[in-house]
């Protein structure tokens, strides 16, 4: 089996998945990932990682089927809360992403720079006009606002750290020229629910 390893060149991706594909989205792990997260993601042709990544641990544990995972650095993602020994994985991150996928491009960016929350969709619709969808992270908060174009997407938390209702990812699917957007949420974690890892999940709608 090869190495799973994030894709780091901060320009533009050509995602080789042919006209149909689920692209796993997640942020804001500072250091861990969600297990039940873990195996969307594995259910996935690649993966996403929109900034506060942690540690190089959480990008080996991202494991889509065609092996590829796109991260991008956030505002966390510093030296000094890192390993010194992945210190070159954290210097290679970009600050941004744009994949091209079937159907328009994708642009990823961690939203730190955004301003304020009550603008930021509309900061980031004026920032990247033509993209057919912008994912974001930061707020750690599950968000599918699909009002206007570009769409504005964000996994929230698949981390536990401020996770406002449980961890969260997003899957998209892309196929010919249509795009949907699945959003998905876990129970929060509980002592109880760390020894047993429960399975189940919820679908927000």
């Amino acid at each position: 089996m090869s190495e799973r390893r994030p894709l780091n060149s901060p320009a533009t991706v050509q995602l080789c998945c042919g006209a149909a594909a689920r692209v796993a989205i997640v942020s804001d792990t500072h250091g861990y990932l969600d297990a039940r997260v873990a195996e969307v993601v594995a259910s996935c042709d690649c993966a996403v990682h929109a900034g506060d990544v942690g540690s190089a641990g959480v990008l080996a544990a991202l494991q889509p089927g065609m092996e590829t995972v796109v991260a991008i650095l956030g505002n966390n993602d510093v030296a000094d809360k890192w390993s010194v020994d992945e210190w070159a994985i954290l210097s290679a991150l970009p600050a941004e992403a744009r994949l091209e996928l079937t159907g328009g491009q994708l642009v990823v960016v961690h939203g730190h720079k955004a301003g304020a929350a009550t603008g930021r969709h509309a900061w980031l619709r004026a920032r990247y006009p033509d993209a057919r969808g912008v994912v974001y992270g930061h707020s750690h908060r599950l968000v599918c606002d699909q009002t206007a174009s570009p769409w504005i997407i964000n996994p929230g938390c698949a981390g536990r750290a401020r996770t406002f209702g449980g961890p969260s990812c997003l899957v998209l699917s892309v196929g010919g020229g249509d795009w949907s957007v699945e959003p998905i949420r876990f129970a929060p974690l509980t002592a109880t629910t760390r020894r047993r890892a429960p399975r189940a999940r919820q679908r927000t709608t």
